[in-house]
């Protein structure tokens, strides 16, 4: 929203929550500050009120009072000084910028995918740090509130930020204080900035404060109204609240490295399913594409596997729920780790193993590679097929025939239900893997549909006589694999793919990472910015209606 605000051709952009009630000193003071001559960014806190003893008259214009008499602002104003205020909540604060020449900062957004919040707070700090800009705090001449129940602001103060990451409470709260802010109020009709920590008070177009408490001759009666003023502000102030640094606190606390059974508890959906991605660091980029696509679908409940430190420290930095497996292969190459290499066998084996143990731990169980694209999320259809029945995609390229041909289980999207019956045939897919010197996608053919599909049933299915576990190949229009219609060289992969209803489209049938990752960036089927570390907002702006 705020890369969107900047790229706009109007002069002054504000971003607020939309159950904010702003009074009419909001355009008034956004008309004075607009004068300034330096590029500023502003901020003002919002009170919240469980009720508000005043209503707008029947033309909207003007707000009365129990005797339906006119209600000046400036009782209004004192009505709402009194109430509660909160610094740091993405709920209460808002912001305002000119879209001048500069940034409001210098720091690189991080997605928050996984602490779902704190915005407002990391913009302020960094546009502190960053120095850029003229940063301000209003609150005292701009009157805004949010009228929040009892239960609302109990829910809040529970959820707070309980899935905050560790990580997050350095990177964020490092010793900036906005009580240090520079201070904008209104004194006897004038516009004031003022410092209340050092007593300095800048009149509009001084680049110099008065300092009231080292020149004792602007106590004088000439300034008395005006330290008035002042005074009453630095009184409120050391009422106001800050509790943010308490919310950081969670019930559960968080620690580094997050442990399997945390991340579960944390991410898994109402029906506790889960799903996971596997990654090492050469497919970094890829999975970040991964995840903003999800993001933008608000699937949420996943989590990462991460296959080295450096791809579990990155999802750390991004904000992602990762773990780390140090079952996994430590000489994993950058460059060589495709189809059909040793690295890619060994790989692969990770991700049944790590399936199999969350279906054991109570979770259902989507697994998903990072090269899969999602145009719309699969769950609510691939739930419907119910336990004892695992579903995944079809790898058979011809467009007639069976689908369930020998090595034809593509293991890099399937989905498997909690139940005995998937838990006793996932343990021989892995068992039977440890013992193979293929990769892990020829195990769960041959032990699932039988050697040479001795288990087939039909063109679509499979039956493992010792467990009965079904096995359904997804349909090639909405599952498509990557050599499926030759669909990755259309002129619009997209539109294509939305012509014959795709879910998802696999990006593998090609030989390579760097292909790989070329096929995907120049078919416009990808969603984050390796430059800034942002996802992407084409799909949202182009394409709003068919994927949420």
């Amino acid at each position: 929203m705020v890369a969107r605000a900047q790229t706009s051709n109007s002069d002054i952009s504000v971003l607020m929550d939309s159950k904010t009630i702003l009074l009419p000193d909001f355009f008034s003071t956004l008309s004075y500050v607009h004068k300034l001559d330096h590029d500023w960014l502003l901020i003002a806190s919002s009170r919240n009120v469980s009720s508000f003893p005043f209503q707008l008259d029947v033309e909207g214009i003007h707000w009365l009072g129990d005797n339906g008499e006119r209600v000046i602002p400036k009782k209004l104003q004192d009505y709402l000084f009194r109430e509660r205020w909160e610094y740091c909540d993405d709920k209460n604060i808002i912001m305002a910028w000119n879209n001048g020449d500069l940034p409001l900062h210098n720091g690189v957004l991080p997605p928050f995918l996984y602490g779902k919040g704190l915005y407002t707070c990391w913009i302020i700090n960094e546009a502190l740090s960053s120095n850029f800009r003229f940063v301000f705090d209003a609150s005292w001449t701009i009157s805004s509130f949010l009228v929040s129940d009892d239960d609302e602001v109990r829910k809040w103060e529970n959820v707070g930020n309980s899935h905050l990451g560790a990580s997050y409470g350095s990177l964020f709260f490092h010793e900036v204080s906005y009580f240090n802010l520079i201070k904008l109020f209104k004194c006897n009709g004038h516009y004031y900035f003022g410092k209340t920590k050092e007593d300095i008070i800048y009149p509009f177009g001084s680049r110099e404060g008065l300092s009231f408490s080292t020149l004792g001759v602007f106590r004088l009666s000439k300034h008395k109204k005006l330290l008035s003023c002042f005074d009453k502000i630095k009184s409120l102030e050391r009422k106001e609240g800050f509790s943010k640094r308490n919310q950081l606190m969670s019930s559960e606390p968080l620690a580094l490295p997050f442990s399997i059974e945390l991340l579960l508890s944390k991410q898994a959906d109402q029906n506790k399913t889960i799903v996971l991605a596997v990654a090492g660091y050469s497919y970094k980029d890829m999975l970040m594409s991964w995840v903003c696509r999800l993001h933008a679908l608000h699937v949420i409940n996943f989590v990462v596997c991460a296959l080295d430190d450096e791809t579990y420290d990155f999802c750390v930095l991004q904000g992602l729920p990762v773990f780390r497996d140090r079952l996994a292969p430590s000489n994993i190459s950058y460059n060589d780790c495709h189809f059909g290499t040793n690295c890619f066998q060994k790989v692969t084996k990770v991700k049944s193993r790590i399936v199999l143990e969350f279906l054991k731990l109570g979770y259902n169980l989507l697994m998903s590679d990072v090269d899969v694209y999602w145009f719309k999320n699969p769950l609510p259809l691939l739930t419907t097929f119910g336990p004892a029945v695992f579903v995944a995609q079809s790898d058979e390229y011809k467009i007639t025939g069976p689908i369930n041909l020998p090595r034809r289980l593509n293991s890099g999207f399937y989905y498997a239900y909690s139940d005995s019956t998937t838990i006793a045939a996932l343990e021989k897919v892995v068992k039977h893997a440890s013992f193979s010197n293929l990769s892990e996608q020829p195990s769960f053919y041959d032990t699932l549909c039988g050697l040479n599909g001795s288990n087939r049933v039909g063109d679509d299915m499979c039956i493992e006589p010792e467990t009965n576990l079904t096995i359904r190949f997804l349909d090639r229009n909405l599952f498509p694999n990557g050599a499926y219609l030759d669909l990755w060289d259309s002129s619009n992969v997209s539109a294509k793919c939305m012509e014959i209803g795709c879910f998802v489209l696999h990006n593998n049938w090609i030989s390579g990472r760097q292909k790989k990752l070329e096929r995907q960036v120049s078919s416009g089927l990808w969603e984050y910015d390796m430059s800034t570390r942002m996802c992407l907002m084409s799909w949202q702006i182009s394409r709003p209606v068919s994927y949420f």
